[in-house]
């Protein structure tokens, strides 16, 4: 994809637009009916997981997608409710005012624009580098809480019970002392619909295919398995009076297009939802472009972070004049927009269109549909995001990341998903901080016939004692300015001999003022022990800062432009002048 240029910059439809033709179109009409086939019981069942009405996630899945399709920079991706955000709505919501109360869904919808103000606002401030606070083992973390808690909060619905809890340890609680109150018809179209589901993902393209399908044909028809499974439940339903046997219905779905809605402009309510509404932001945008850049990479294009921030920033603002909750960037149906051959944004508006027809014509065939049904089709969704493999990797990799992920988990499932986002992010950040604050050091020797210079505990070198060679691995910054001070002092305590230190700095890639007062201190402790202090292979940025310093006037040793220039220089007595 070509680089965006002045206006197209902020409207990439201006780009990919100039080279729509009939056979592009044919693509996105292709990808379109597919995804507008899957996004329906997701719709539906979404919005009964953010606790608003099924409508909502058919309004939050209309105009969300013509928007992205006109400000967003990924081709294949496919913007509407996602599993996740809806789980974070729910929480949001949920604090201040009660499920089914016009109240609650005023919430909904602020949080969508307040999500959709600040992704806008992030992104015209070129600041989509605030995603890198989150980082990989924290995400990881945050989705599999989520997606445990969200397959927990469904199970009443198969059931058939009454159970509720805001964490994970209350929901158990509330499912275990409703167990005698399980309502069996509803059993009986949970249990065989969720299981049938799990073998729509895995097994029935494969057996579609074992029968003489073509394959593209049979991937097709296995994305439509929620479809059969609503259609099937449905049925059931009429035919055997299951409203009659307490099975809870969706009932009665408004029948026509989204209509016009304002958010909320009280400034108490606002005050209430802006933390929440950030992290929605926040993590829907990093599951977003995480998607976006995974999908653009399998096809060599590329995506625009920042103009990424502005499509989803402009889809939630839309969502929430059409009465929807936050969207973002959904991953499965993103992969299935992508494998149907979308070519364009404009898959994602015509996608618009299907779900719009649903909304006009087929939501009277909806009354019947069982909620067990759409808590299975969450269920199934979000039981993929959960990954019990990450944490042992981590701990064999790393144990910092490891504790991040861990923590992120736990907390997320004892104290719900803001609490689990900060926490995580915060565990992180405190991780970070602890590591740069003891960053890797090494004292190095020549390796025997070569310009390299190498770990003394690691390979087989040569040293001199009256040299001693220290590498730092790290820029050096008020984090671990101390800790320099005392591992160079410490070193050069334990070698009574050494005559010159050489600080190696090829991977120094700042010094801050409290990094320079370091060195200075090391520069004047040395120079009274008798000892020069010396630089080699700094980097161009550094030795510029330093020479607006007086420290290479005080220095009372040399710069070097290599490491091996240095010690074949103080091997050989040199001692006078400074190389740079």
């Amino acid at each position: 994809m070509a680089a965006p240029k002045g206006l197209a910059r902020y409207l990439p439809i201006l780009e990919w637009g100039r080279q729509y033709d009939r056979s592009i179109l044919t693509s996105d009409l292709v990808a379109a009916l597919i995804v507008t086939i899957m996004l329906i019981p997701q719709s539906l069942a979404y919005a009964l997981l953010a606790g608003l009405p099924p409508v909502v996630g058919l309004y939050a899945s209309i105009l969300p997608l013509v928007a992205y399709a006109i400000f967003g920079t990924s081709r294949t991706l496919a913007v509407g409710p996602v599993a996740v955000i809806s789980l974070m709505t729910a929480s949001a919501a949920g604090a201040v005012a009660a499920q089914g109360t016009a109240q609650y869904l005023e919430a909904a919808i602020t949080l969508a624009m307040l999500s959709g103000a600040m992704l806008a606002i992030l992104g015209f401030l070129r600041m989509g580098f605030l995603a890198n606070l989150l980082s990989h083992p924290v995400i990881s973390g945050f989705i599999t809480a989520s997606g445990i808690l969200i397959a927990t909060s469904q199970l009443k619905h198969i059931l058939g019970v009454r159970a509720g809890g805001d964490n994970w340890p209350d929901m158990l609680s509330s499912l275990a002392a409703s167990l005698g109150t399980v309502n069996g018809w509803t059993l009986a179209m949970g249990l065989p619909t969720t299981l049938f589901l799990f073998w729509v993902r895995k097994g029935l393209k494969p057996a579609l295919e074992a029968i003489g399908l073509a394959p593209r044909m049979a991937g097709i028809i296995a994305k439509a398995g929620p479809v059969i499974a609503v259609a099937a439940t449905i049925l059931a339903a009429i035919f055997l009076d299951l409203g009659d046997e307490g099975v809870n219905l969706v009932g009665a779905i408004p029948q026509g297009l989204p209509p016009f809605a304002l958010p909320s402009f009280d400034m108490g309510l606002i005050g209430q939802l802006w933390v929440p509404a950030l992290l929605i932001s926040i993590i829907g945008f990093v599951e977003s472009v995480s998607v976006a850049q995974t999908l653009a990479a399998k096809r060599r294009q590329r995506i625009a972070p920042d103009q990424e921030l502005i499509g989803l920033g402009a889809s939630n603002i839309a969502s929430a004049f059409s009465g929807g909750y936050p969207v973002t960037g959904g991953f499965a149906r993103s992969v299935v927009n992508f494998d149907a051959g979308a070519e364009t944004p404009a898959a994602g508006a015509y996608t618009a269109v299907g779900i719009a027809l649903a909304s006009l014509f087929l939501t009277p065939l909806l009354f019947n549909l069982p909620i067990a049904t759409l808590a299975a089709t969450i269920i199934v969704a979000v039981l993929s995001l959960v990954d019990l493999k990450t944490p042992g990797r981590l701990w064999r990799y790393s144990k910092a990341d490891f504790a991040a992920h861990m923590a992120t988990i736990l907390i997320t499932l004892w104290a719900g998903v803001e609490l689990g986002v900060i926490a995580g992010v915060a565990v992180g950040l405190l991780l970070y901080l602890w590591r740069a604050s003891r960053p890797h050091a090494a004292i190095v020797g020549r390796v025997p016939g070569t310009e390299h210079f190498r770990n003394v505990l690691r390979h087989e070198v040569i040293t001199d004692p009256a040299i001693l060679s220290i590498r730092v691995d790290e820029s050096l910054t008020y984090l671990n300015a101390r800790w320099l001070e005392e591992y160079v002092l410490e070193r050069v305590a334990d070698q009574p001999e050494v005559q010159h230190v050489i600080l190696m700095a090829s991977a120094v890639n700042a010094i801050d003022a409290s990094g320079l007062e370091s060195l200075e201190a090391i520069n004047h402790r040395l120079k009274d022990g008798g000892i020069a202090f010396h630089l080699s292979e700094v980097k161009g940025p550094v030795m510029d800062r330093l020479r607006r310093t007086h420290f290479l006037d005080e220095l009372n040793g040399k710069v070097f432009l290599s490491h091996d220039h240095a010690v074949a220089a103080l091997e050989g007595g040199q001692g006078v002048g400074k190389a740079t």
